[in-house]
């Protein structure tokens, strides 16, 4: 049987070999953190602290404001500051908790540790999950417990651990299953038991065959437990993709993964599922990979989350060259940054640290009708055309052609020959369209 997959997709290098053998290195933080109250989709947290109070690493420091919302967790023990605005990793700025940090890190006692999650019931394996602040760790952020929530738990016949990490560059959840792959397998479990009817499968990229080995051994000998090795190709770990490759169901952008019975969680977020039911532990760190040509000493670290990215840089030793583009994530989905002074959030999958700059290299030109794009397209939709939409706002147009069923993964830019920033334009218009849709829906 081959491996699993979907049509189109693109193959650009790898470049993991620079960090992939790096194991996890805990890293402290400097004298200042701050914490975003938006970690996550959904209303950001509520403040519980005000300046001049003292925190303790793990203490709550903001409340979830909504169902779709969770808690924020200090990393470090300290004193608040204040509550300020910061800049994001996305170029918005955020209001956020400002804790200096004390460098004693003391700690709040932590949540009661649950011995046996087995004896669990669902409503408290959710509340233990939304409590400790859980949310996609993948980069979405989707609160955890939401997505943990859908309306028929009994129609989900499969729990999804993506562990594709298809993103050039990255390694982050390659470590995570690598050294610590009890604690992805004990979440998947945990998982199982709020879908009695799911089976449970970890996906990863056949150009991991040490992690393959290892999650294998961490499955052995529960039937409900499985390794699906997929092909090697970007976007692998796209939701839609990854349902497709693993069940052949599909789903487009009116569906949820739900409604193919399907649950999709990050590698690394099942593993915070774990430390939050069976530990009592709430999300206050996170795996990120700092990569690239001009790092000194490529890393995979456990950051806390509130630390200045720049520190981070520090920490794998610096530059060796000159940077012409900075990259929160990897370079196809990541966000190009202008400033290191961005704190670490829940979605902070990696900073890399690239010495030349290859779009700006190119200017566009005019499209030449190749149709590669849409050769490569795993959506199976036009780009050129949606982003001549995009480019003129003709949003009835670029409704008409499926626009929104894009799913941002940028291979149709990677592979245009006249170096045309397709999905940039795609991705504009789709937030245009949902802007628009969320004004409406305030009117009525």
């Amino acid at each position: 049987m081959g491996l699993s997959s979907f049509r189109g997709g693109i193959h650009p290098p790898g470049n993991k070999e620079l960090s992939k053998d790096s194991s996890i290195r805990q890293v402290k933080p400097g004298k200042e953190l701050a914490y975003l109250l938006s970690q996550h989709i959904g209303a950001p947290a509520r403040p519980l602290v005000k300046k001049g109070d003292r925190v303790l690493a793990g203490q709550k420091i903001a409340e979830a404001s909504g169902f779709v919302s969770v808690p924020v967790h200090a990393s470090v023990s300290g004193t608040v500051k204040g509550i300020e605005q910061r800049l994001t990793a996305a170029g918005s700025v955020c209001d956020a908790v400002i804790v200096e940090n004390d460098g004693m890190y003391q700690e709040a006692a932590a949540a009661d540790p649950a011995g046996d999650p087995g004896q669990l019931s669902r409503e408290e394996i959710l509340e233990r999950i939304r409590e400790a602040g859980v949310a996609g760790m993948g980069g979405a952020g989707f609160p955890t417990h939401v997505k943990l929530s859908p309306k028929d738990p009994e129609k989900i016949d499969y729990v999804l651990i993506n562990g594709a990490e298809c993103e050039p560059y990255l390694t982050a959840d390659y470590r995570q299953m690598l050294e610590y792959p009890e604690q992805v397998a004990g979440g998947l479990r945990i998982l199982l038991q709020l879908f009695p009817h799911a089976k449970g499968v970890v996906c990863i990229e056949d150009n991991k065959p040490e992690c393959i080995r290892v999650m294998e051994q961490a499955c052995a000998g529960d039937p409900s437990l499985q390794v699906r090795v997929l092909k090697t190709k970007y976007p692998q770990g796209a939701e839609r993709m990854l349902i497709y490759a693993v069940t052949g169901r599909k789903i487009n952008s009116s569906l949820l993964p739900a409604d193919a019975g399907c649950v999709v969680d990050n590698a690394q977020t099942a593993a915070a599922v774990y430390r939050a039911v069976v530990l009592g532990k709430p999300v206050t760190e996170r795996i990120v990979t700092v990569t690239g040509d001009a790092v000194a000493r490529p890393s995979n670290f456990l950051a806390p989350l509130g630390m200045d990215h720049g520190e981070l840089l520090e920490a794998a030793g610096g530059l060796t060259k000159p940077v012409e583009k900075l990259v929160s994530g990897g370079p196809m989905m990541g966000f190009a940054l202008f400033d290191l002074h961005i704190p670490v959030t829940k979605t902070t999958s990696g900073l890399l640290c690239l010495s030349a700059d290859e779009v700006s290299r190119h200017k566009p030109t005019a499209c030449i009708n190749c149709g590669r794009c849409v050769a490569e397209c795993p959506e199976r939709l036009v780009p050129a055309r949606l982003a001549r939409f995009a480019r003129y706002g003709d949003e009835k147009n670029f409704l008409k052609y499926y626009g929104m069923e894009c799913c941002e993964c940028g291979s149709c830019s990677y592979v245009c020959p006249a170096r045309r920033p397709l999905a940039q334009e795609i991705r504009s218009m789709r937030k245009m369209v949902l802007a628009n849709r969320k004004k409406e829906g305030e009117k009525k």
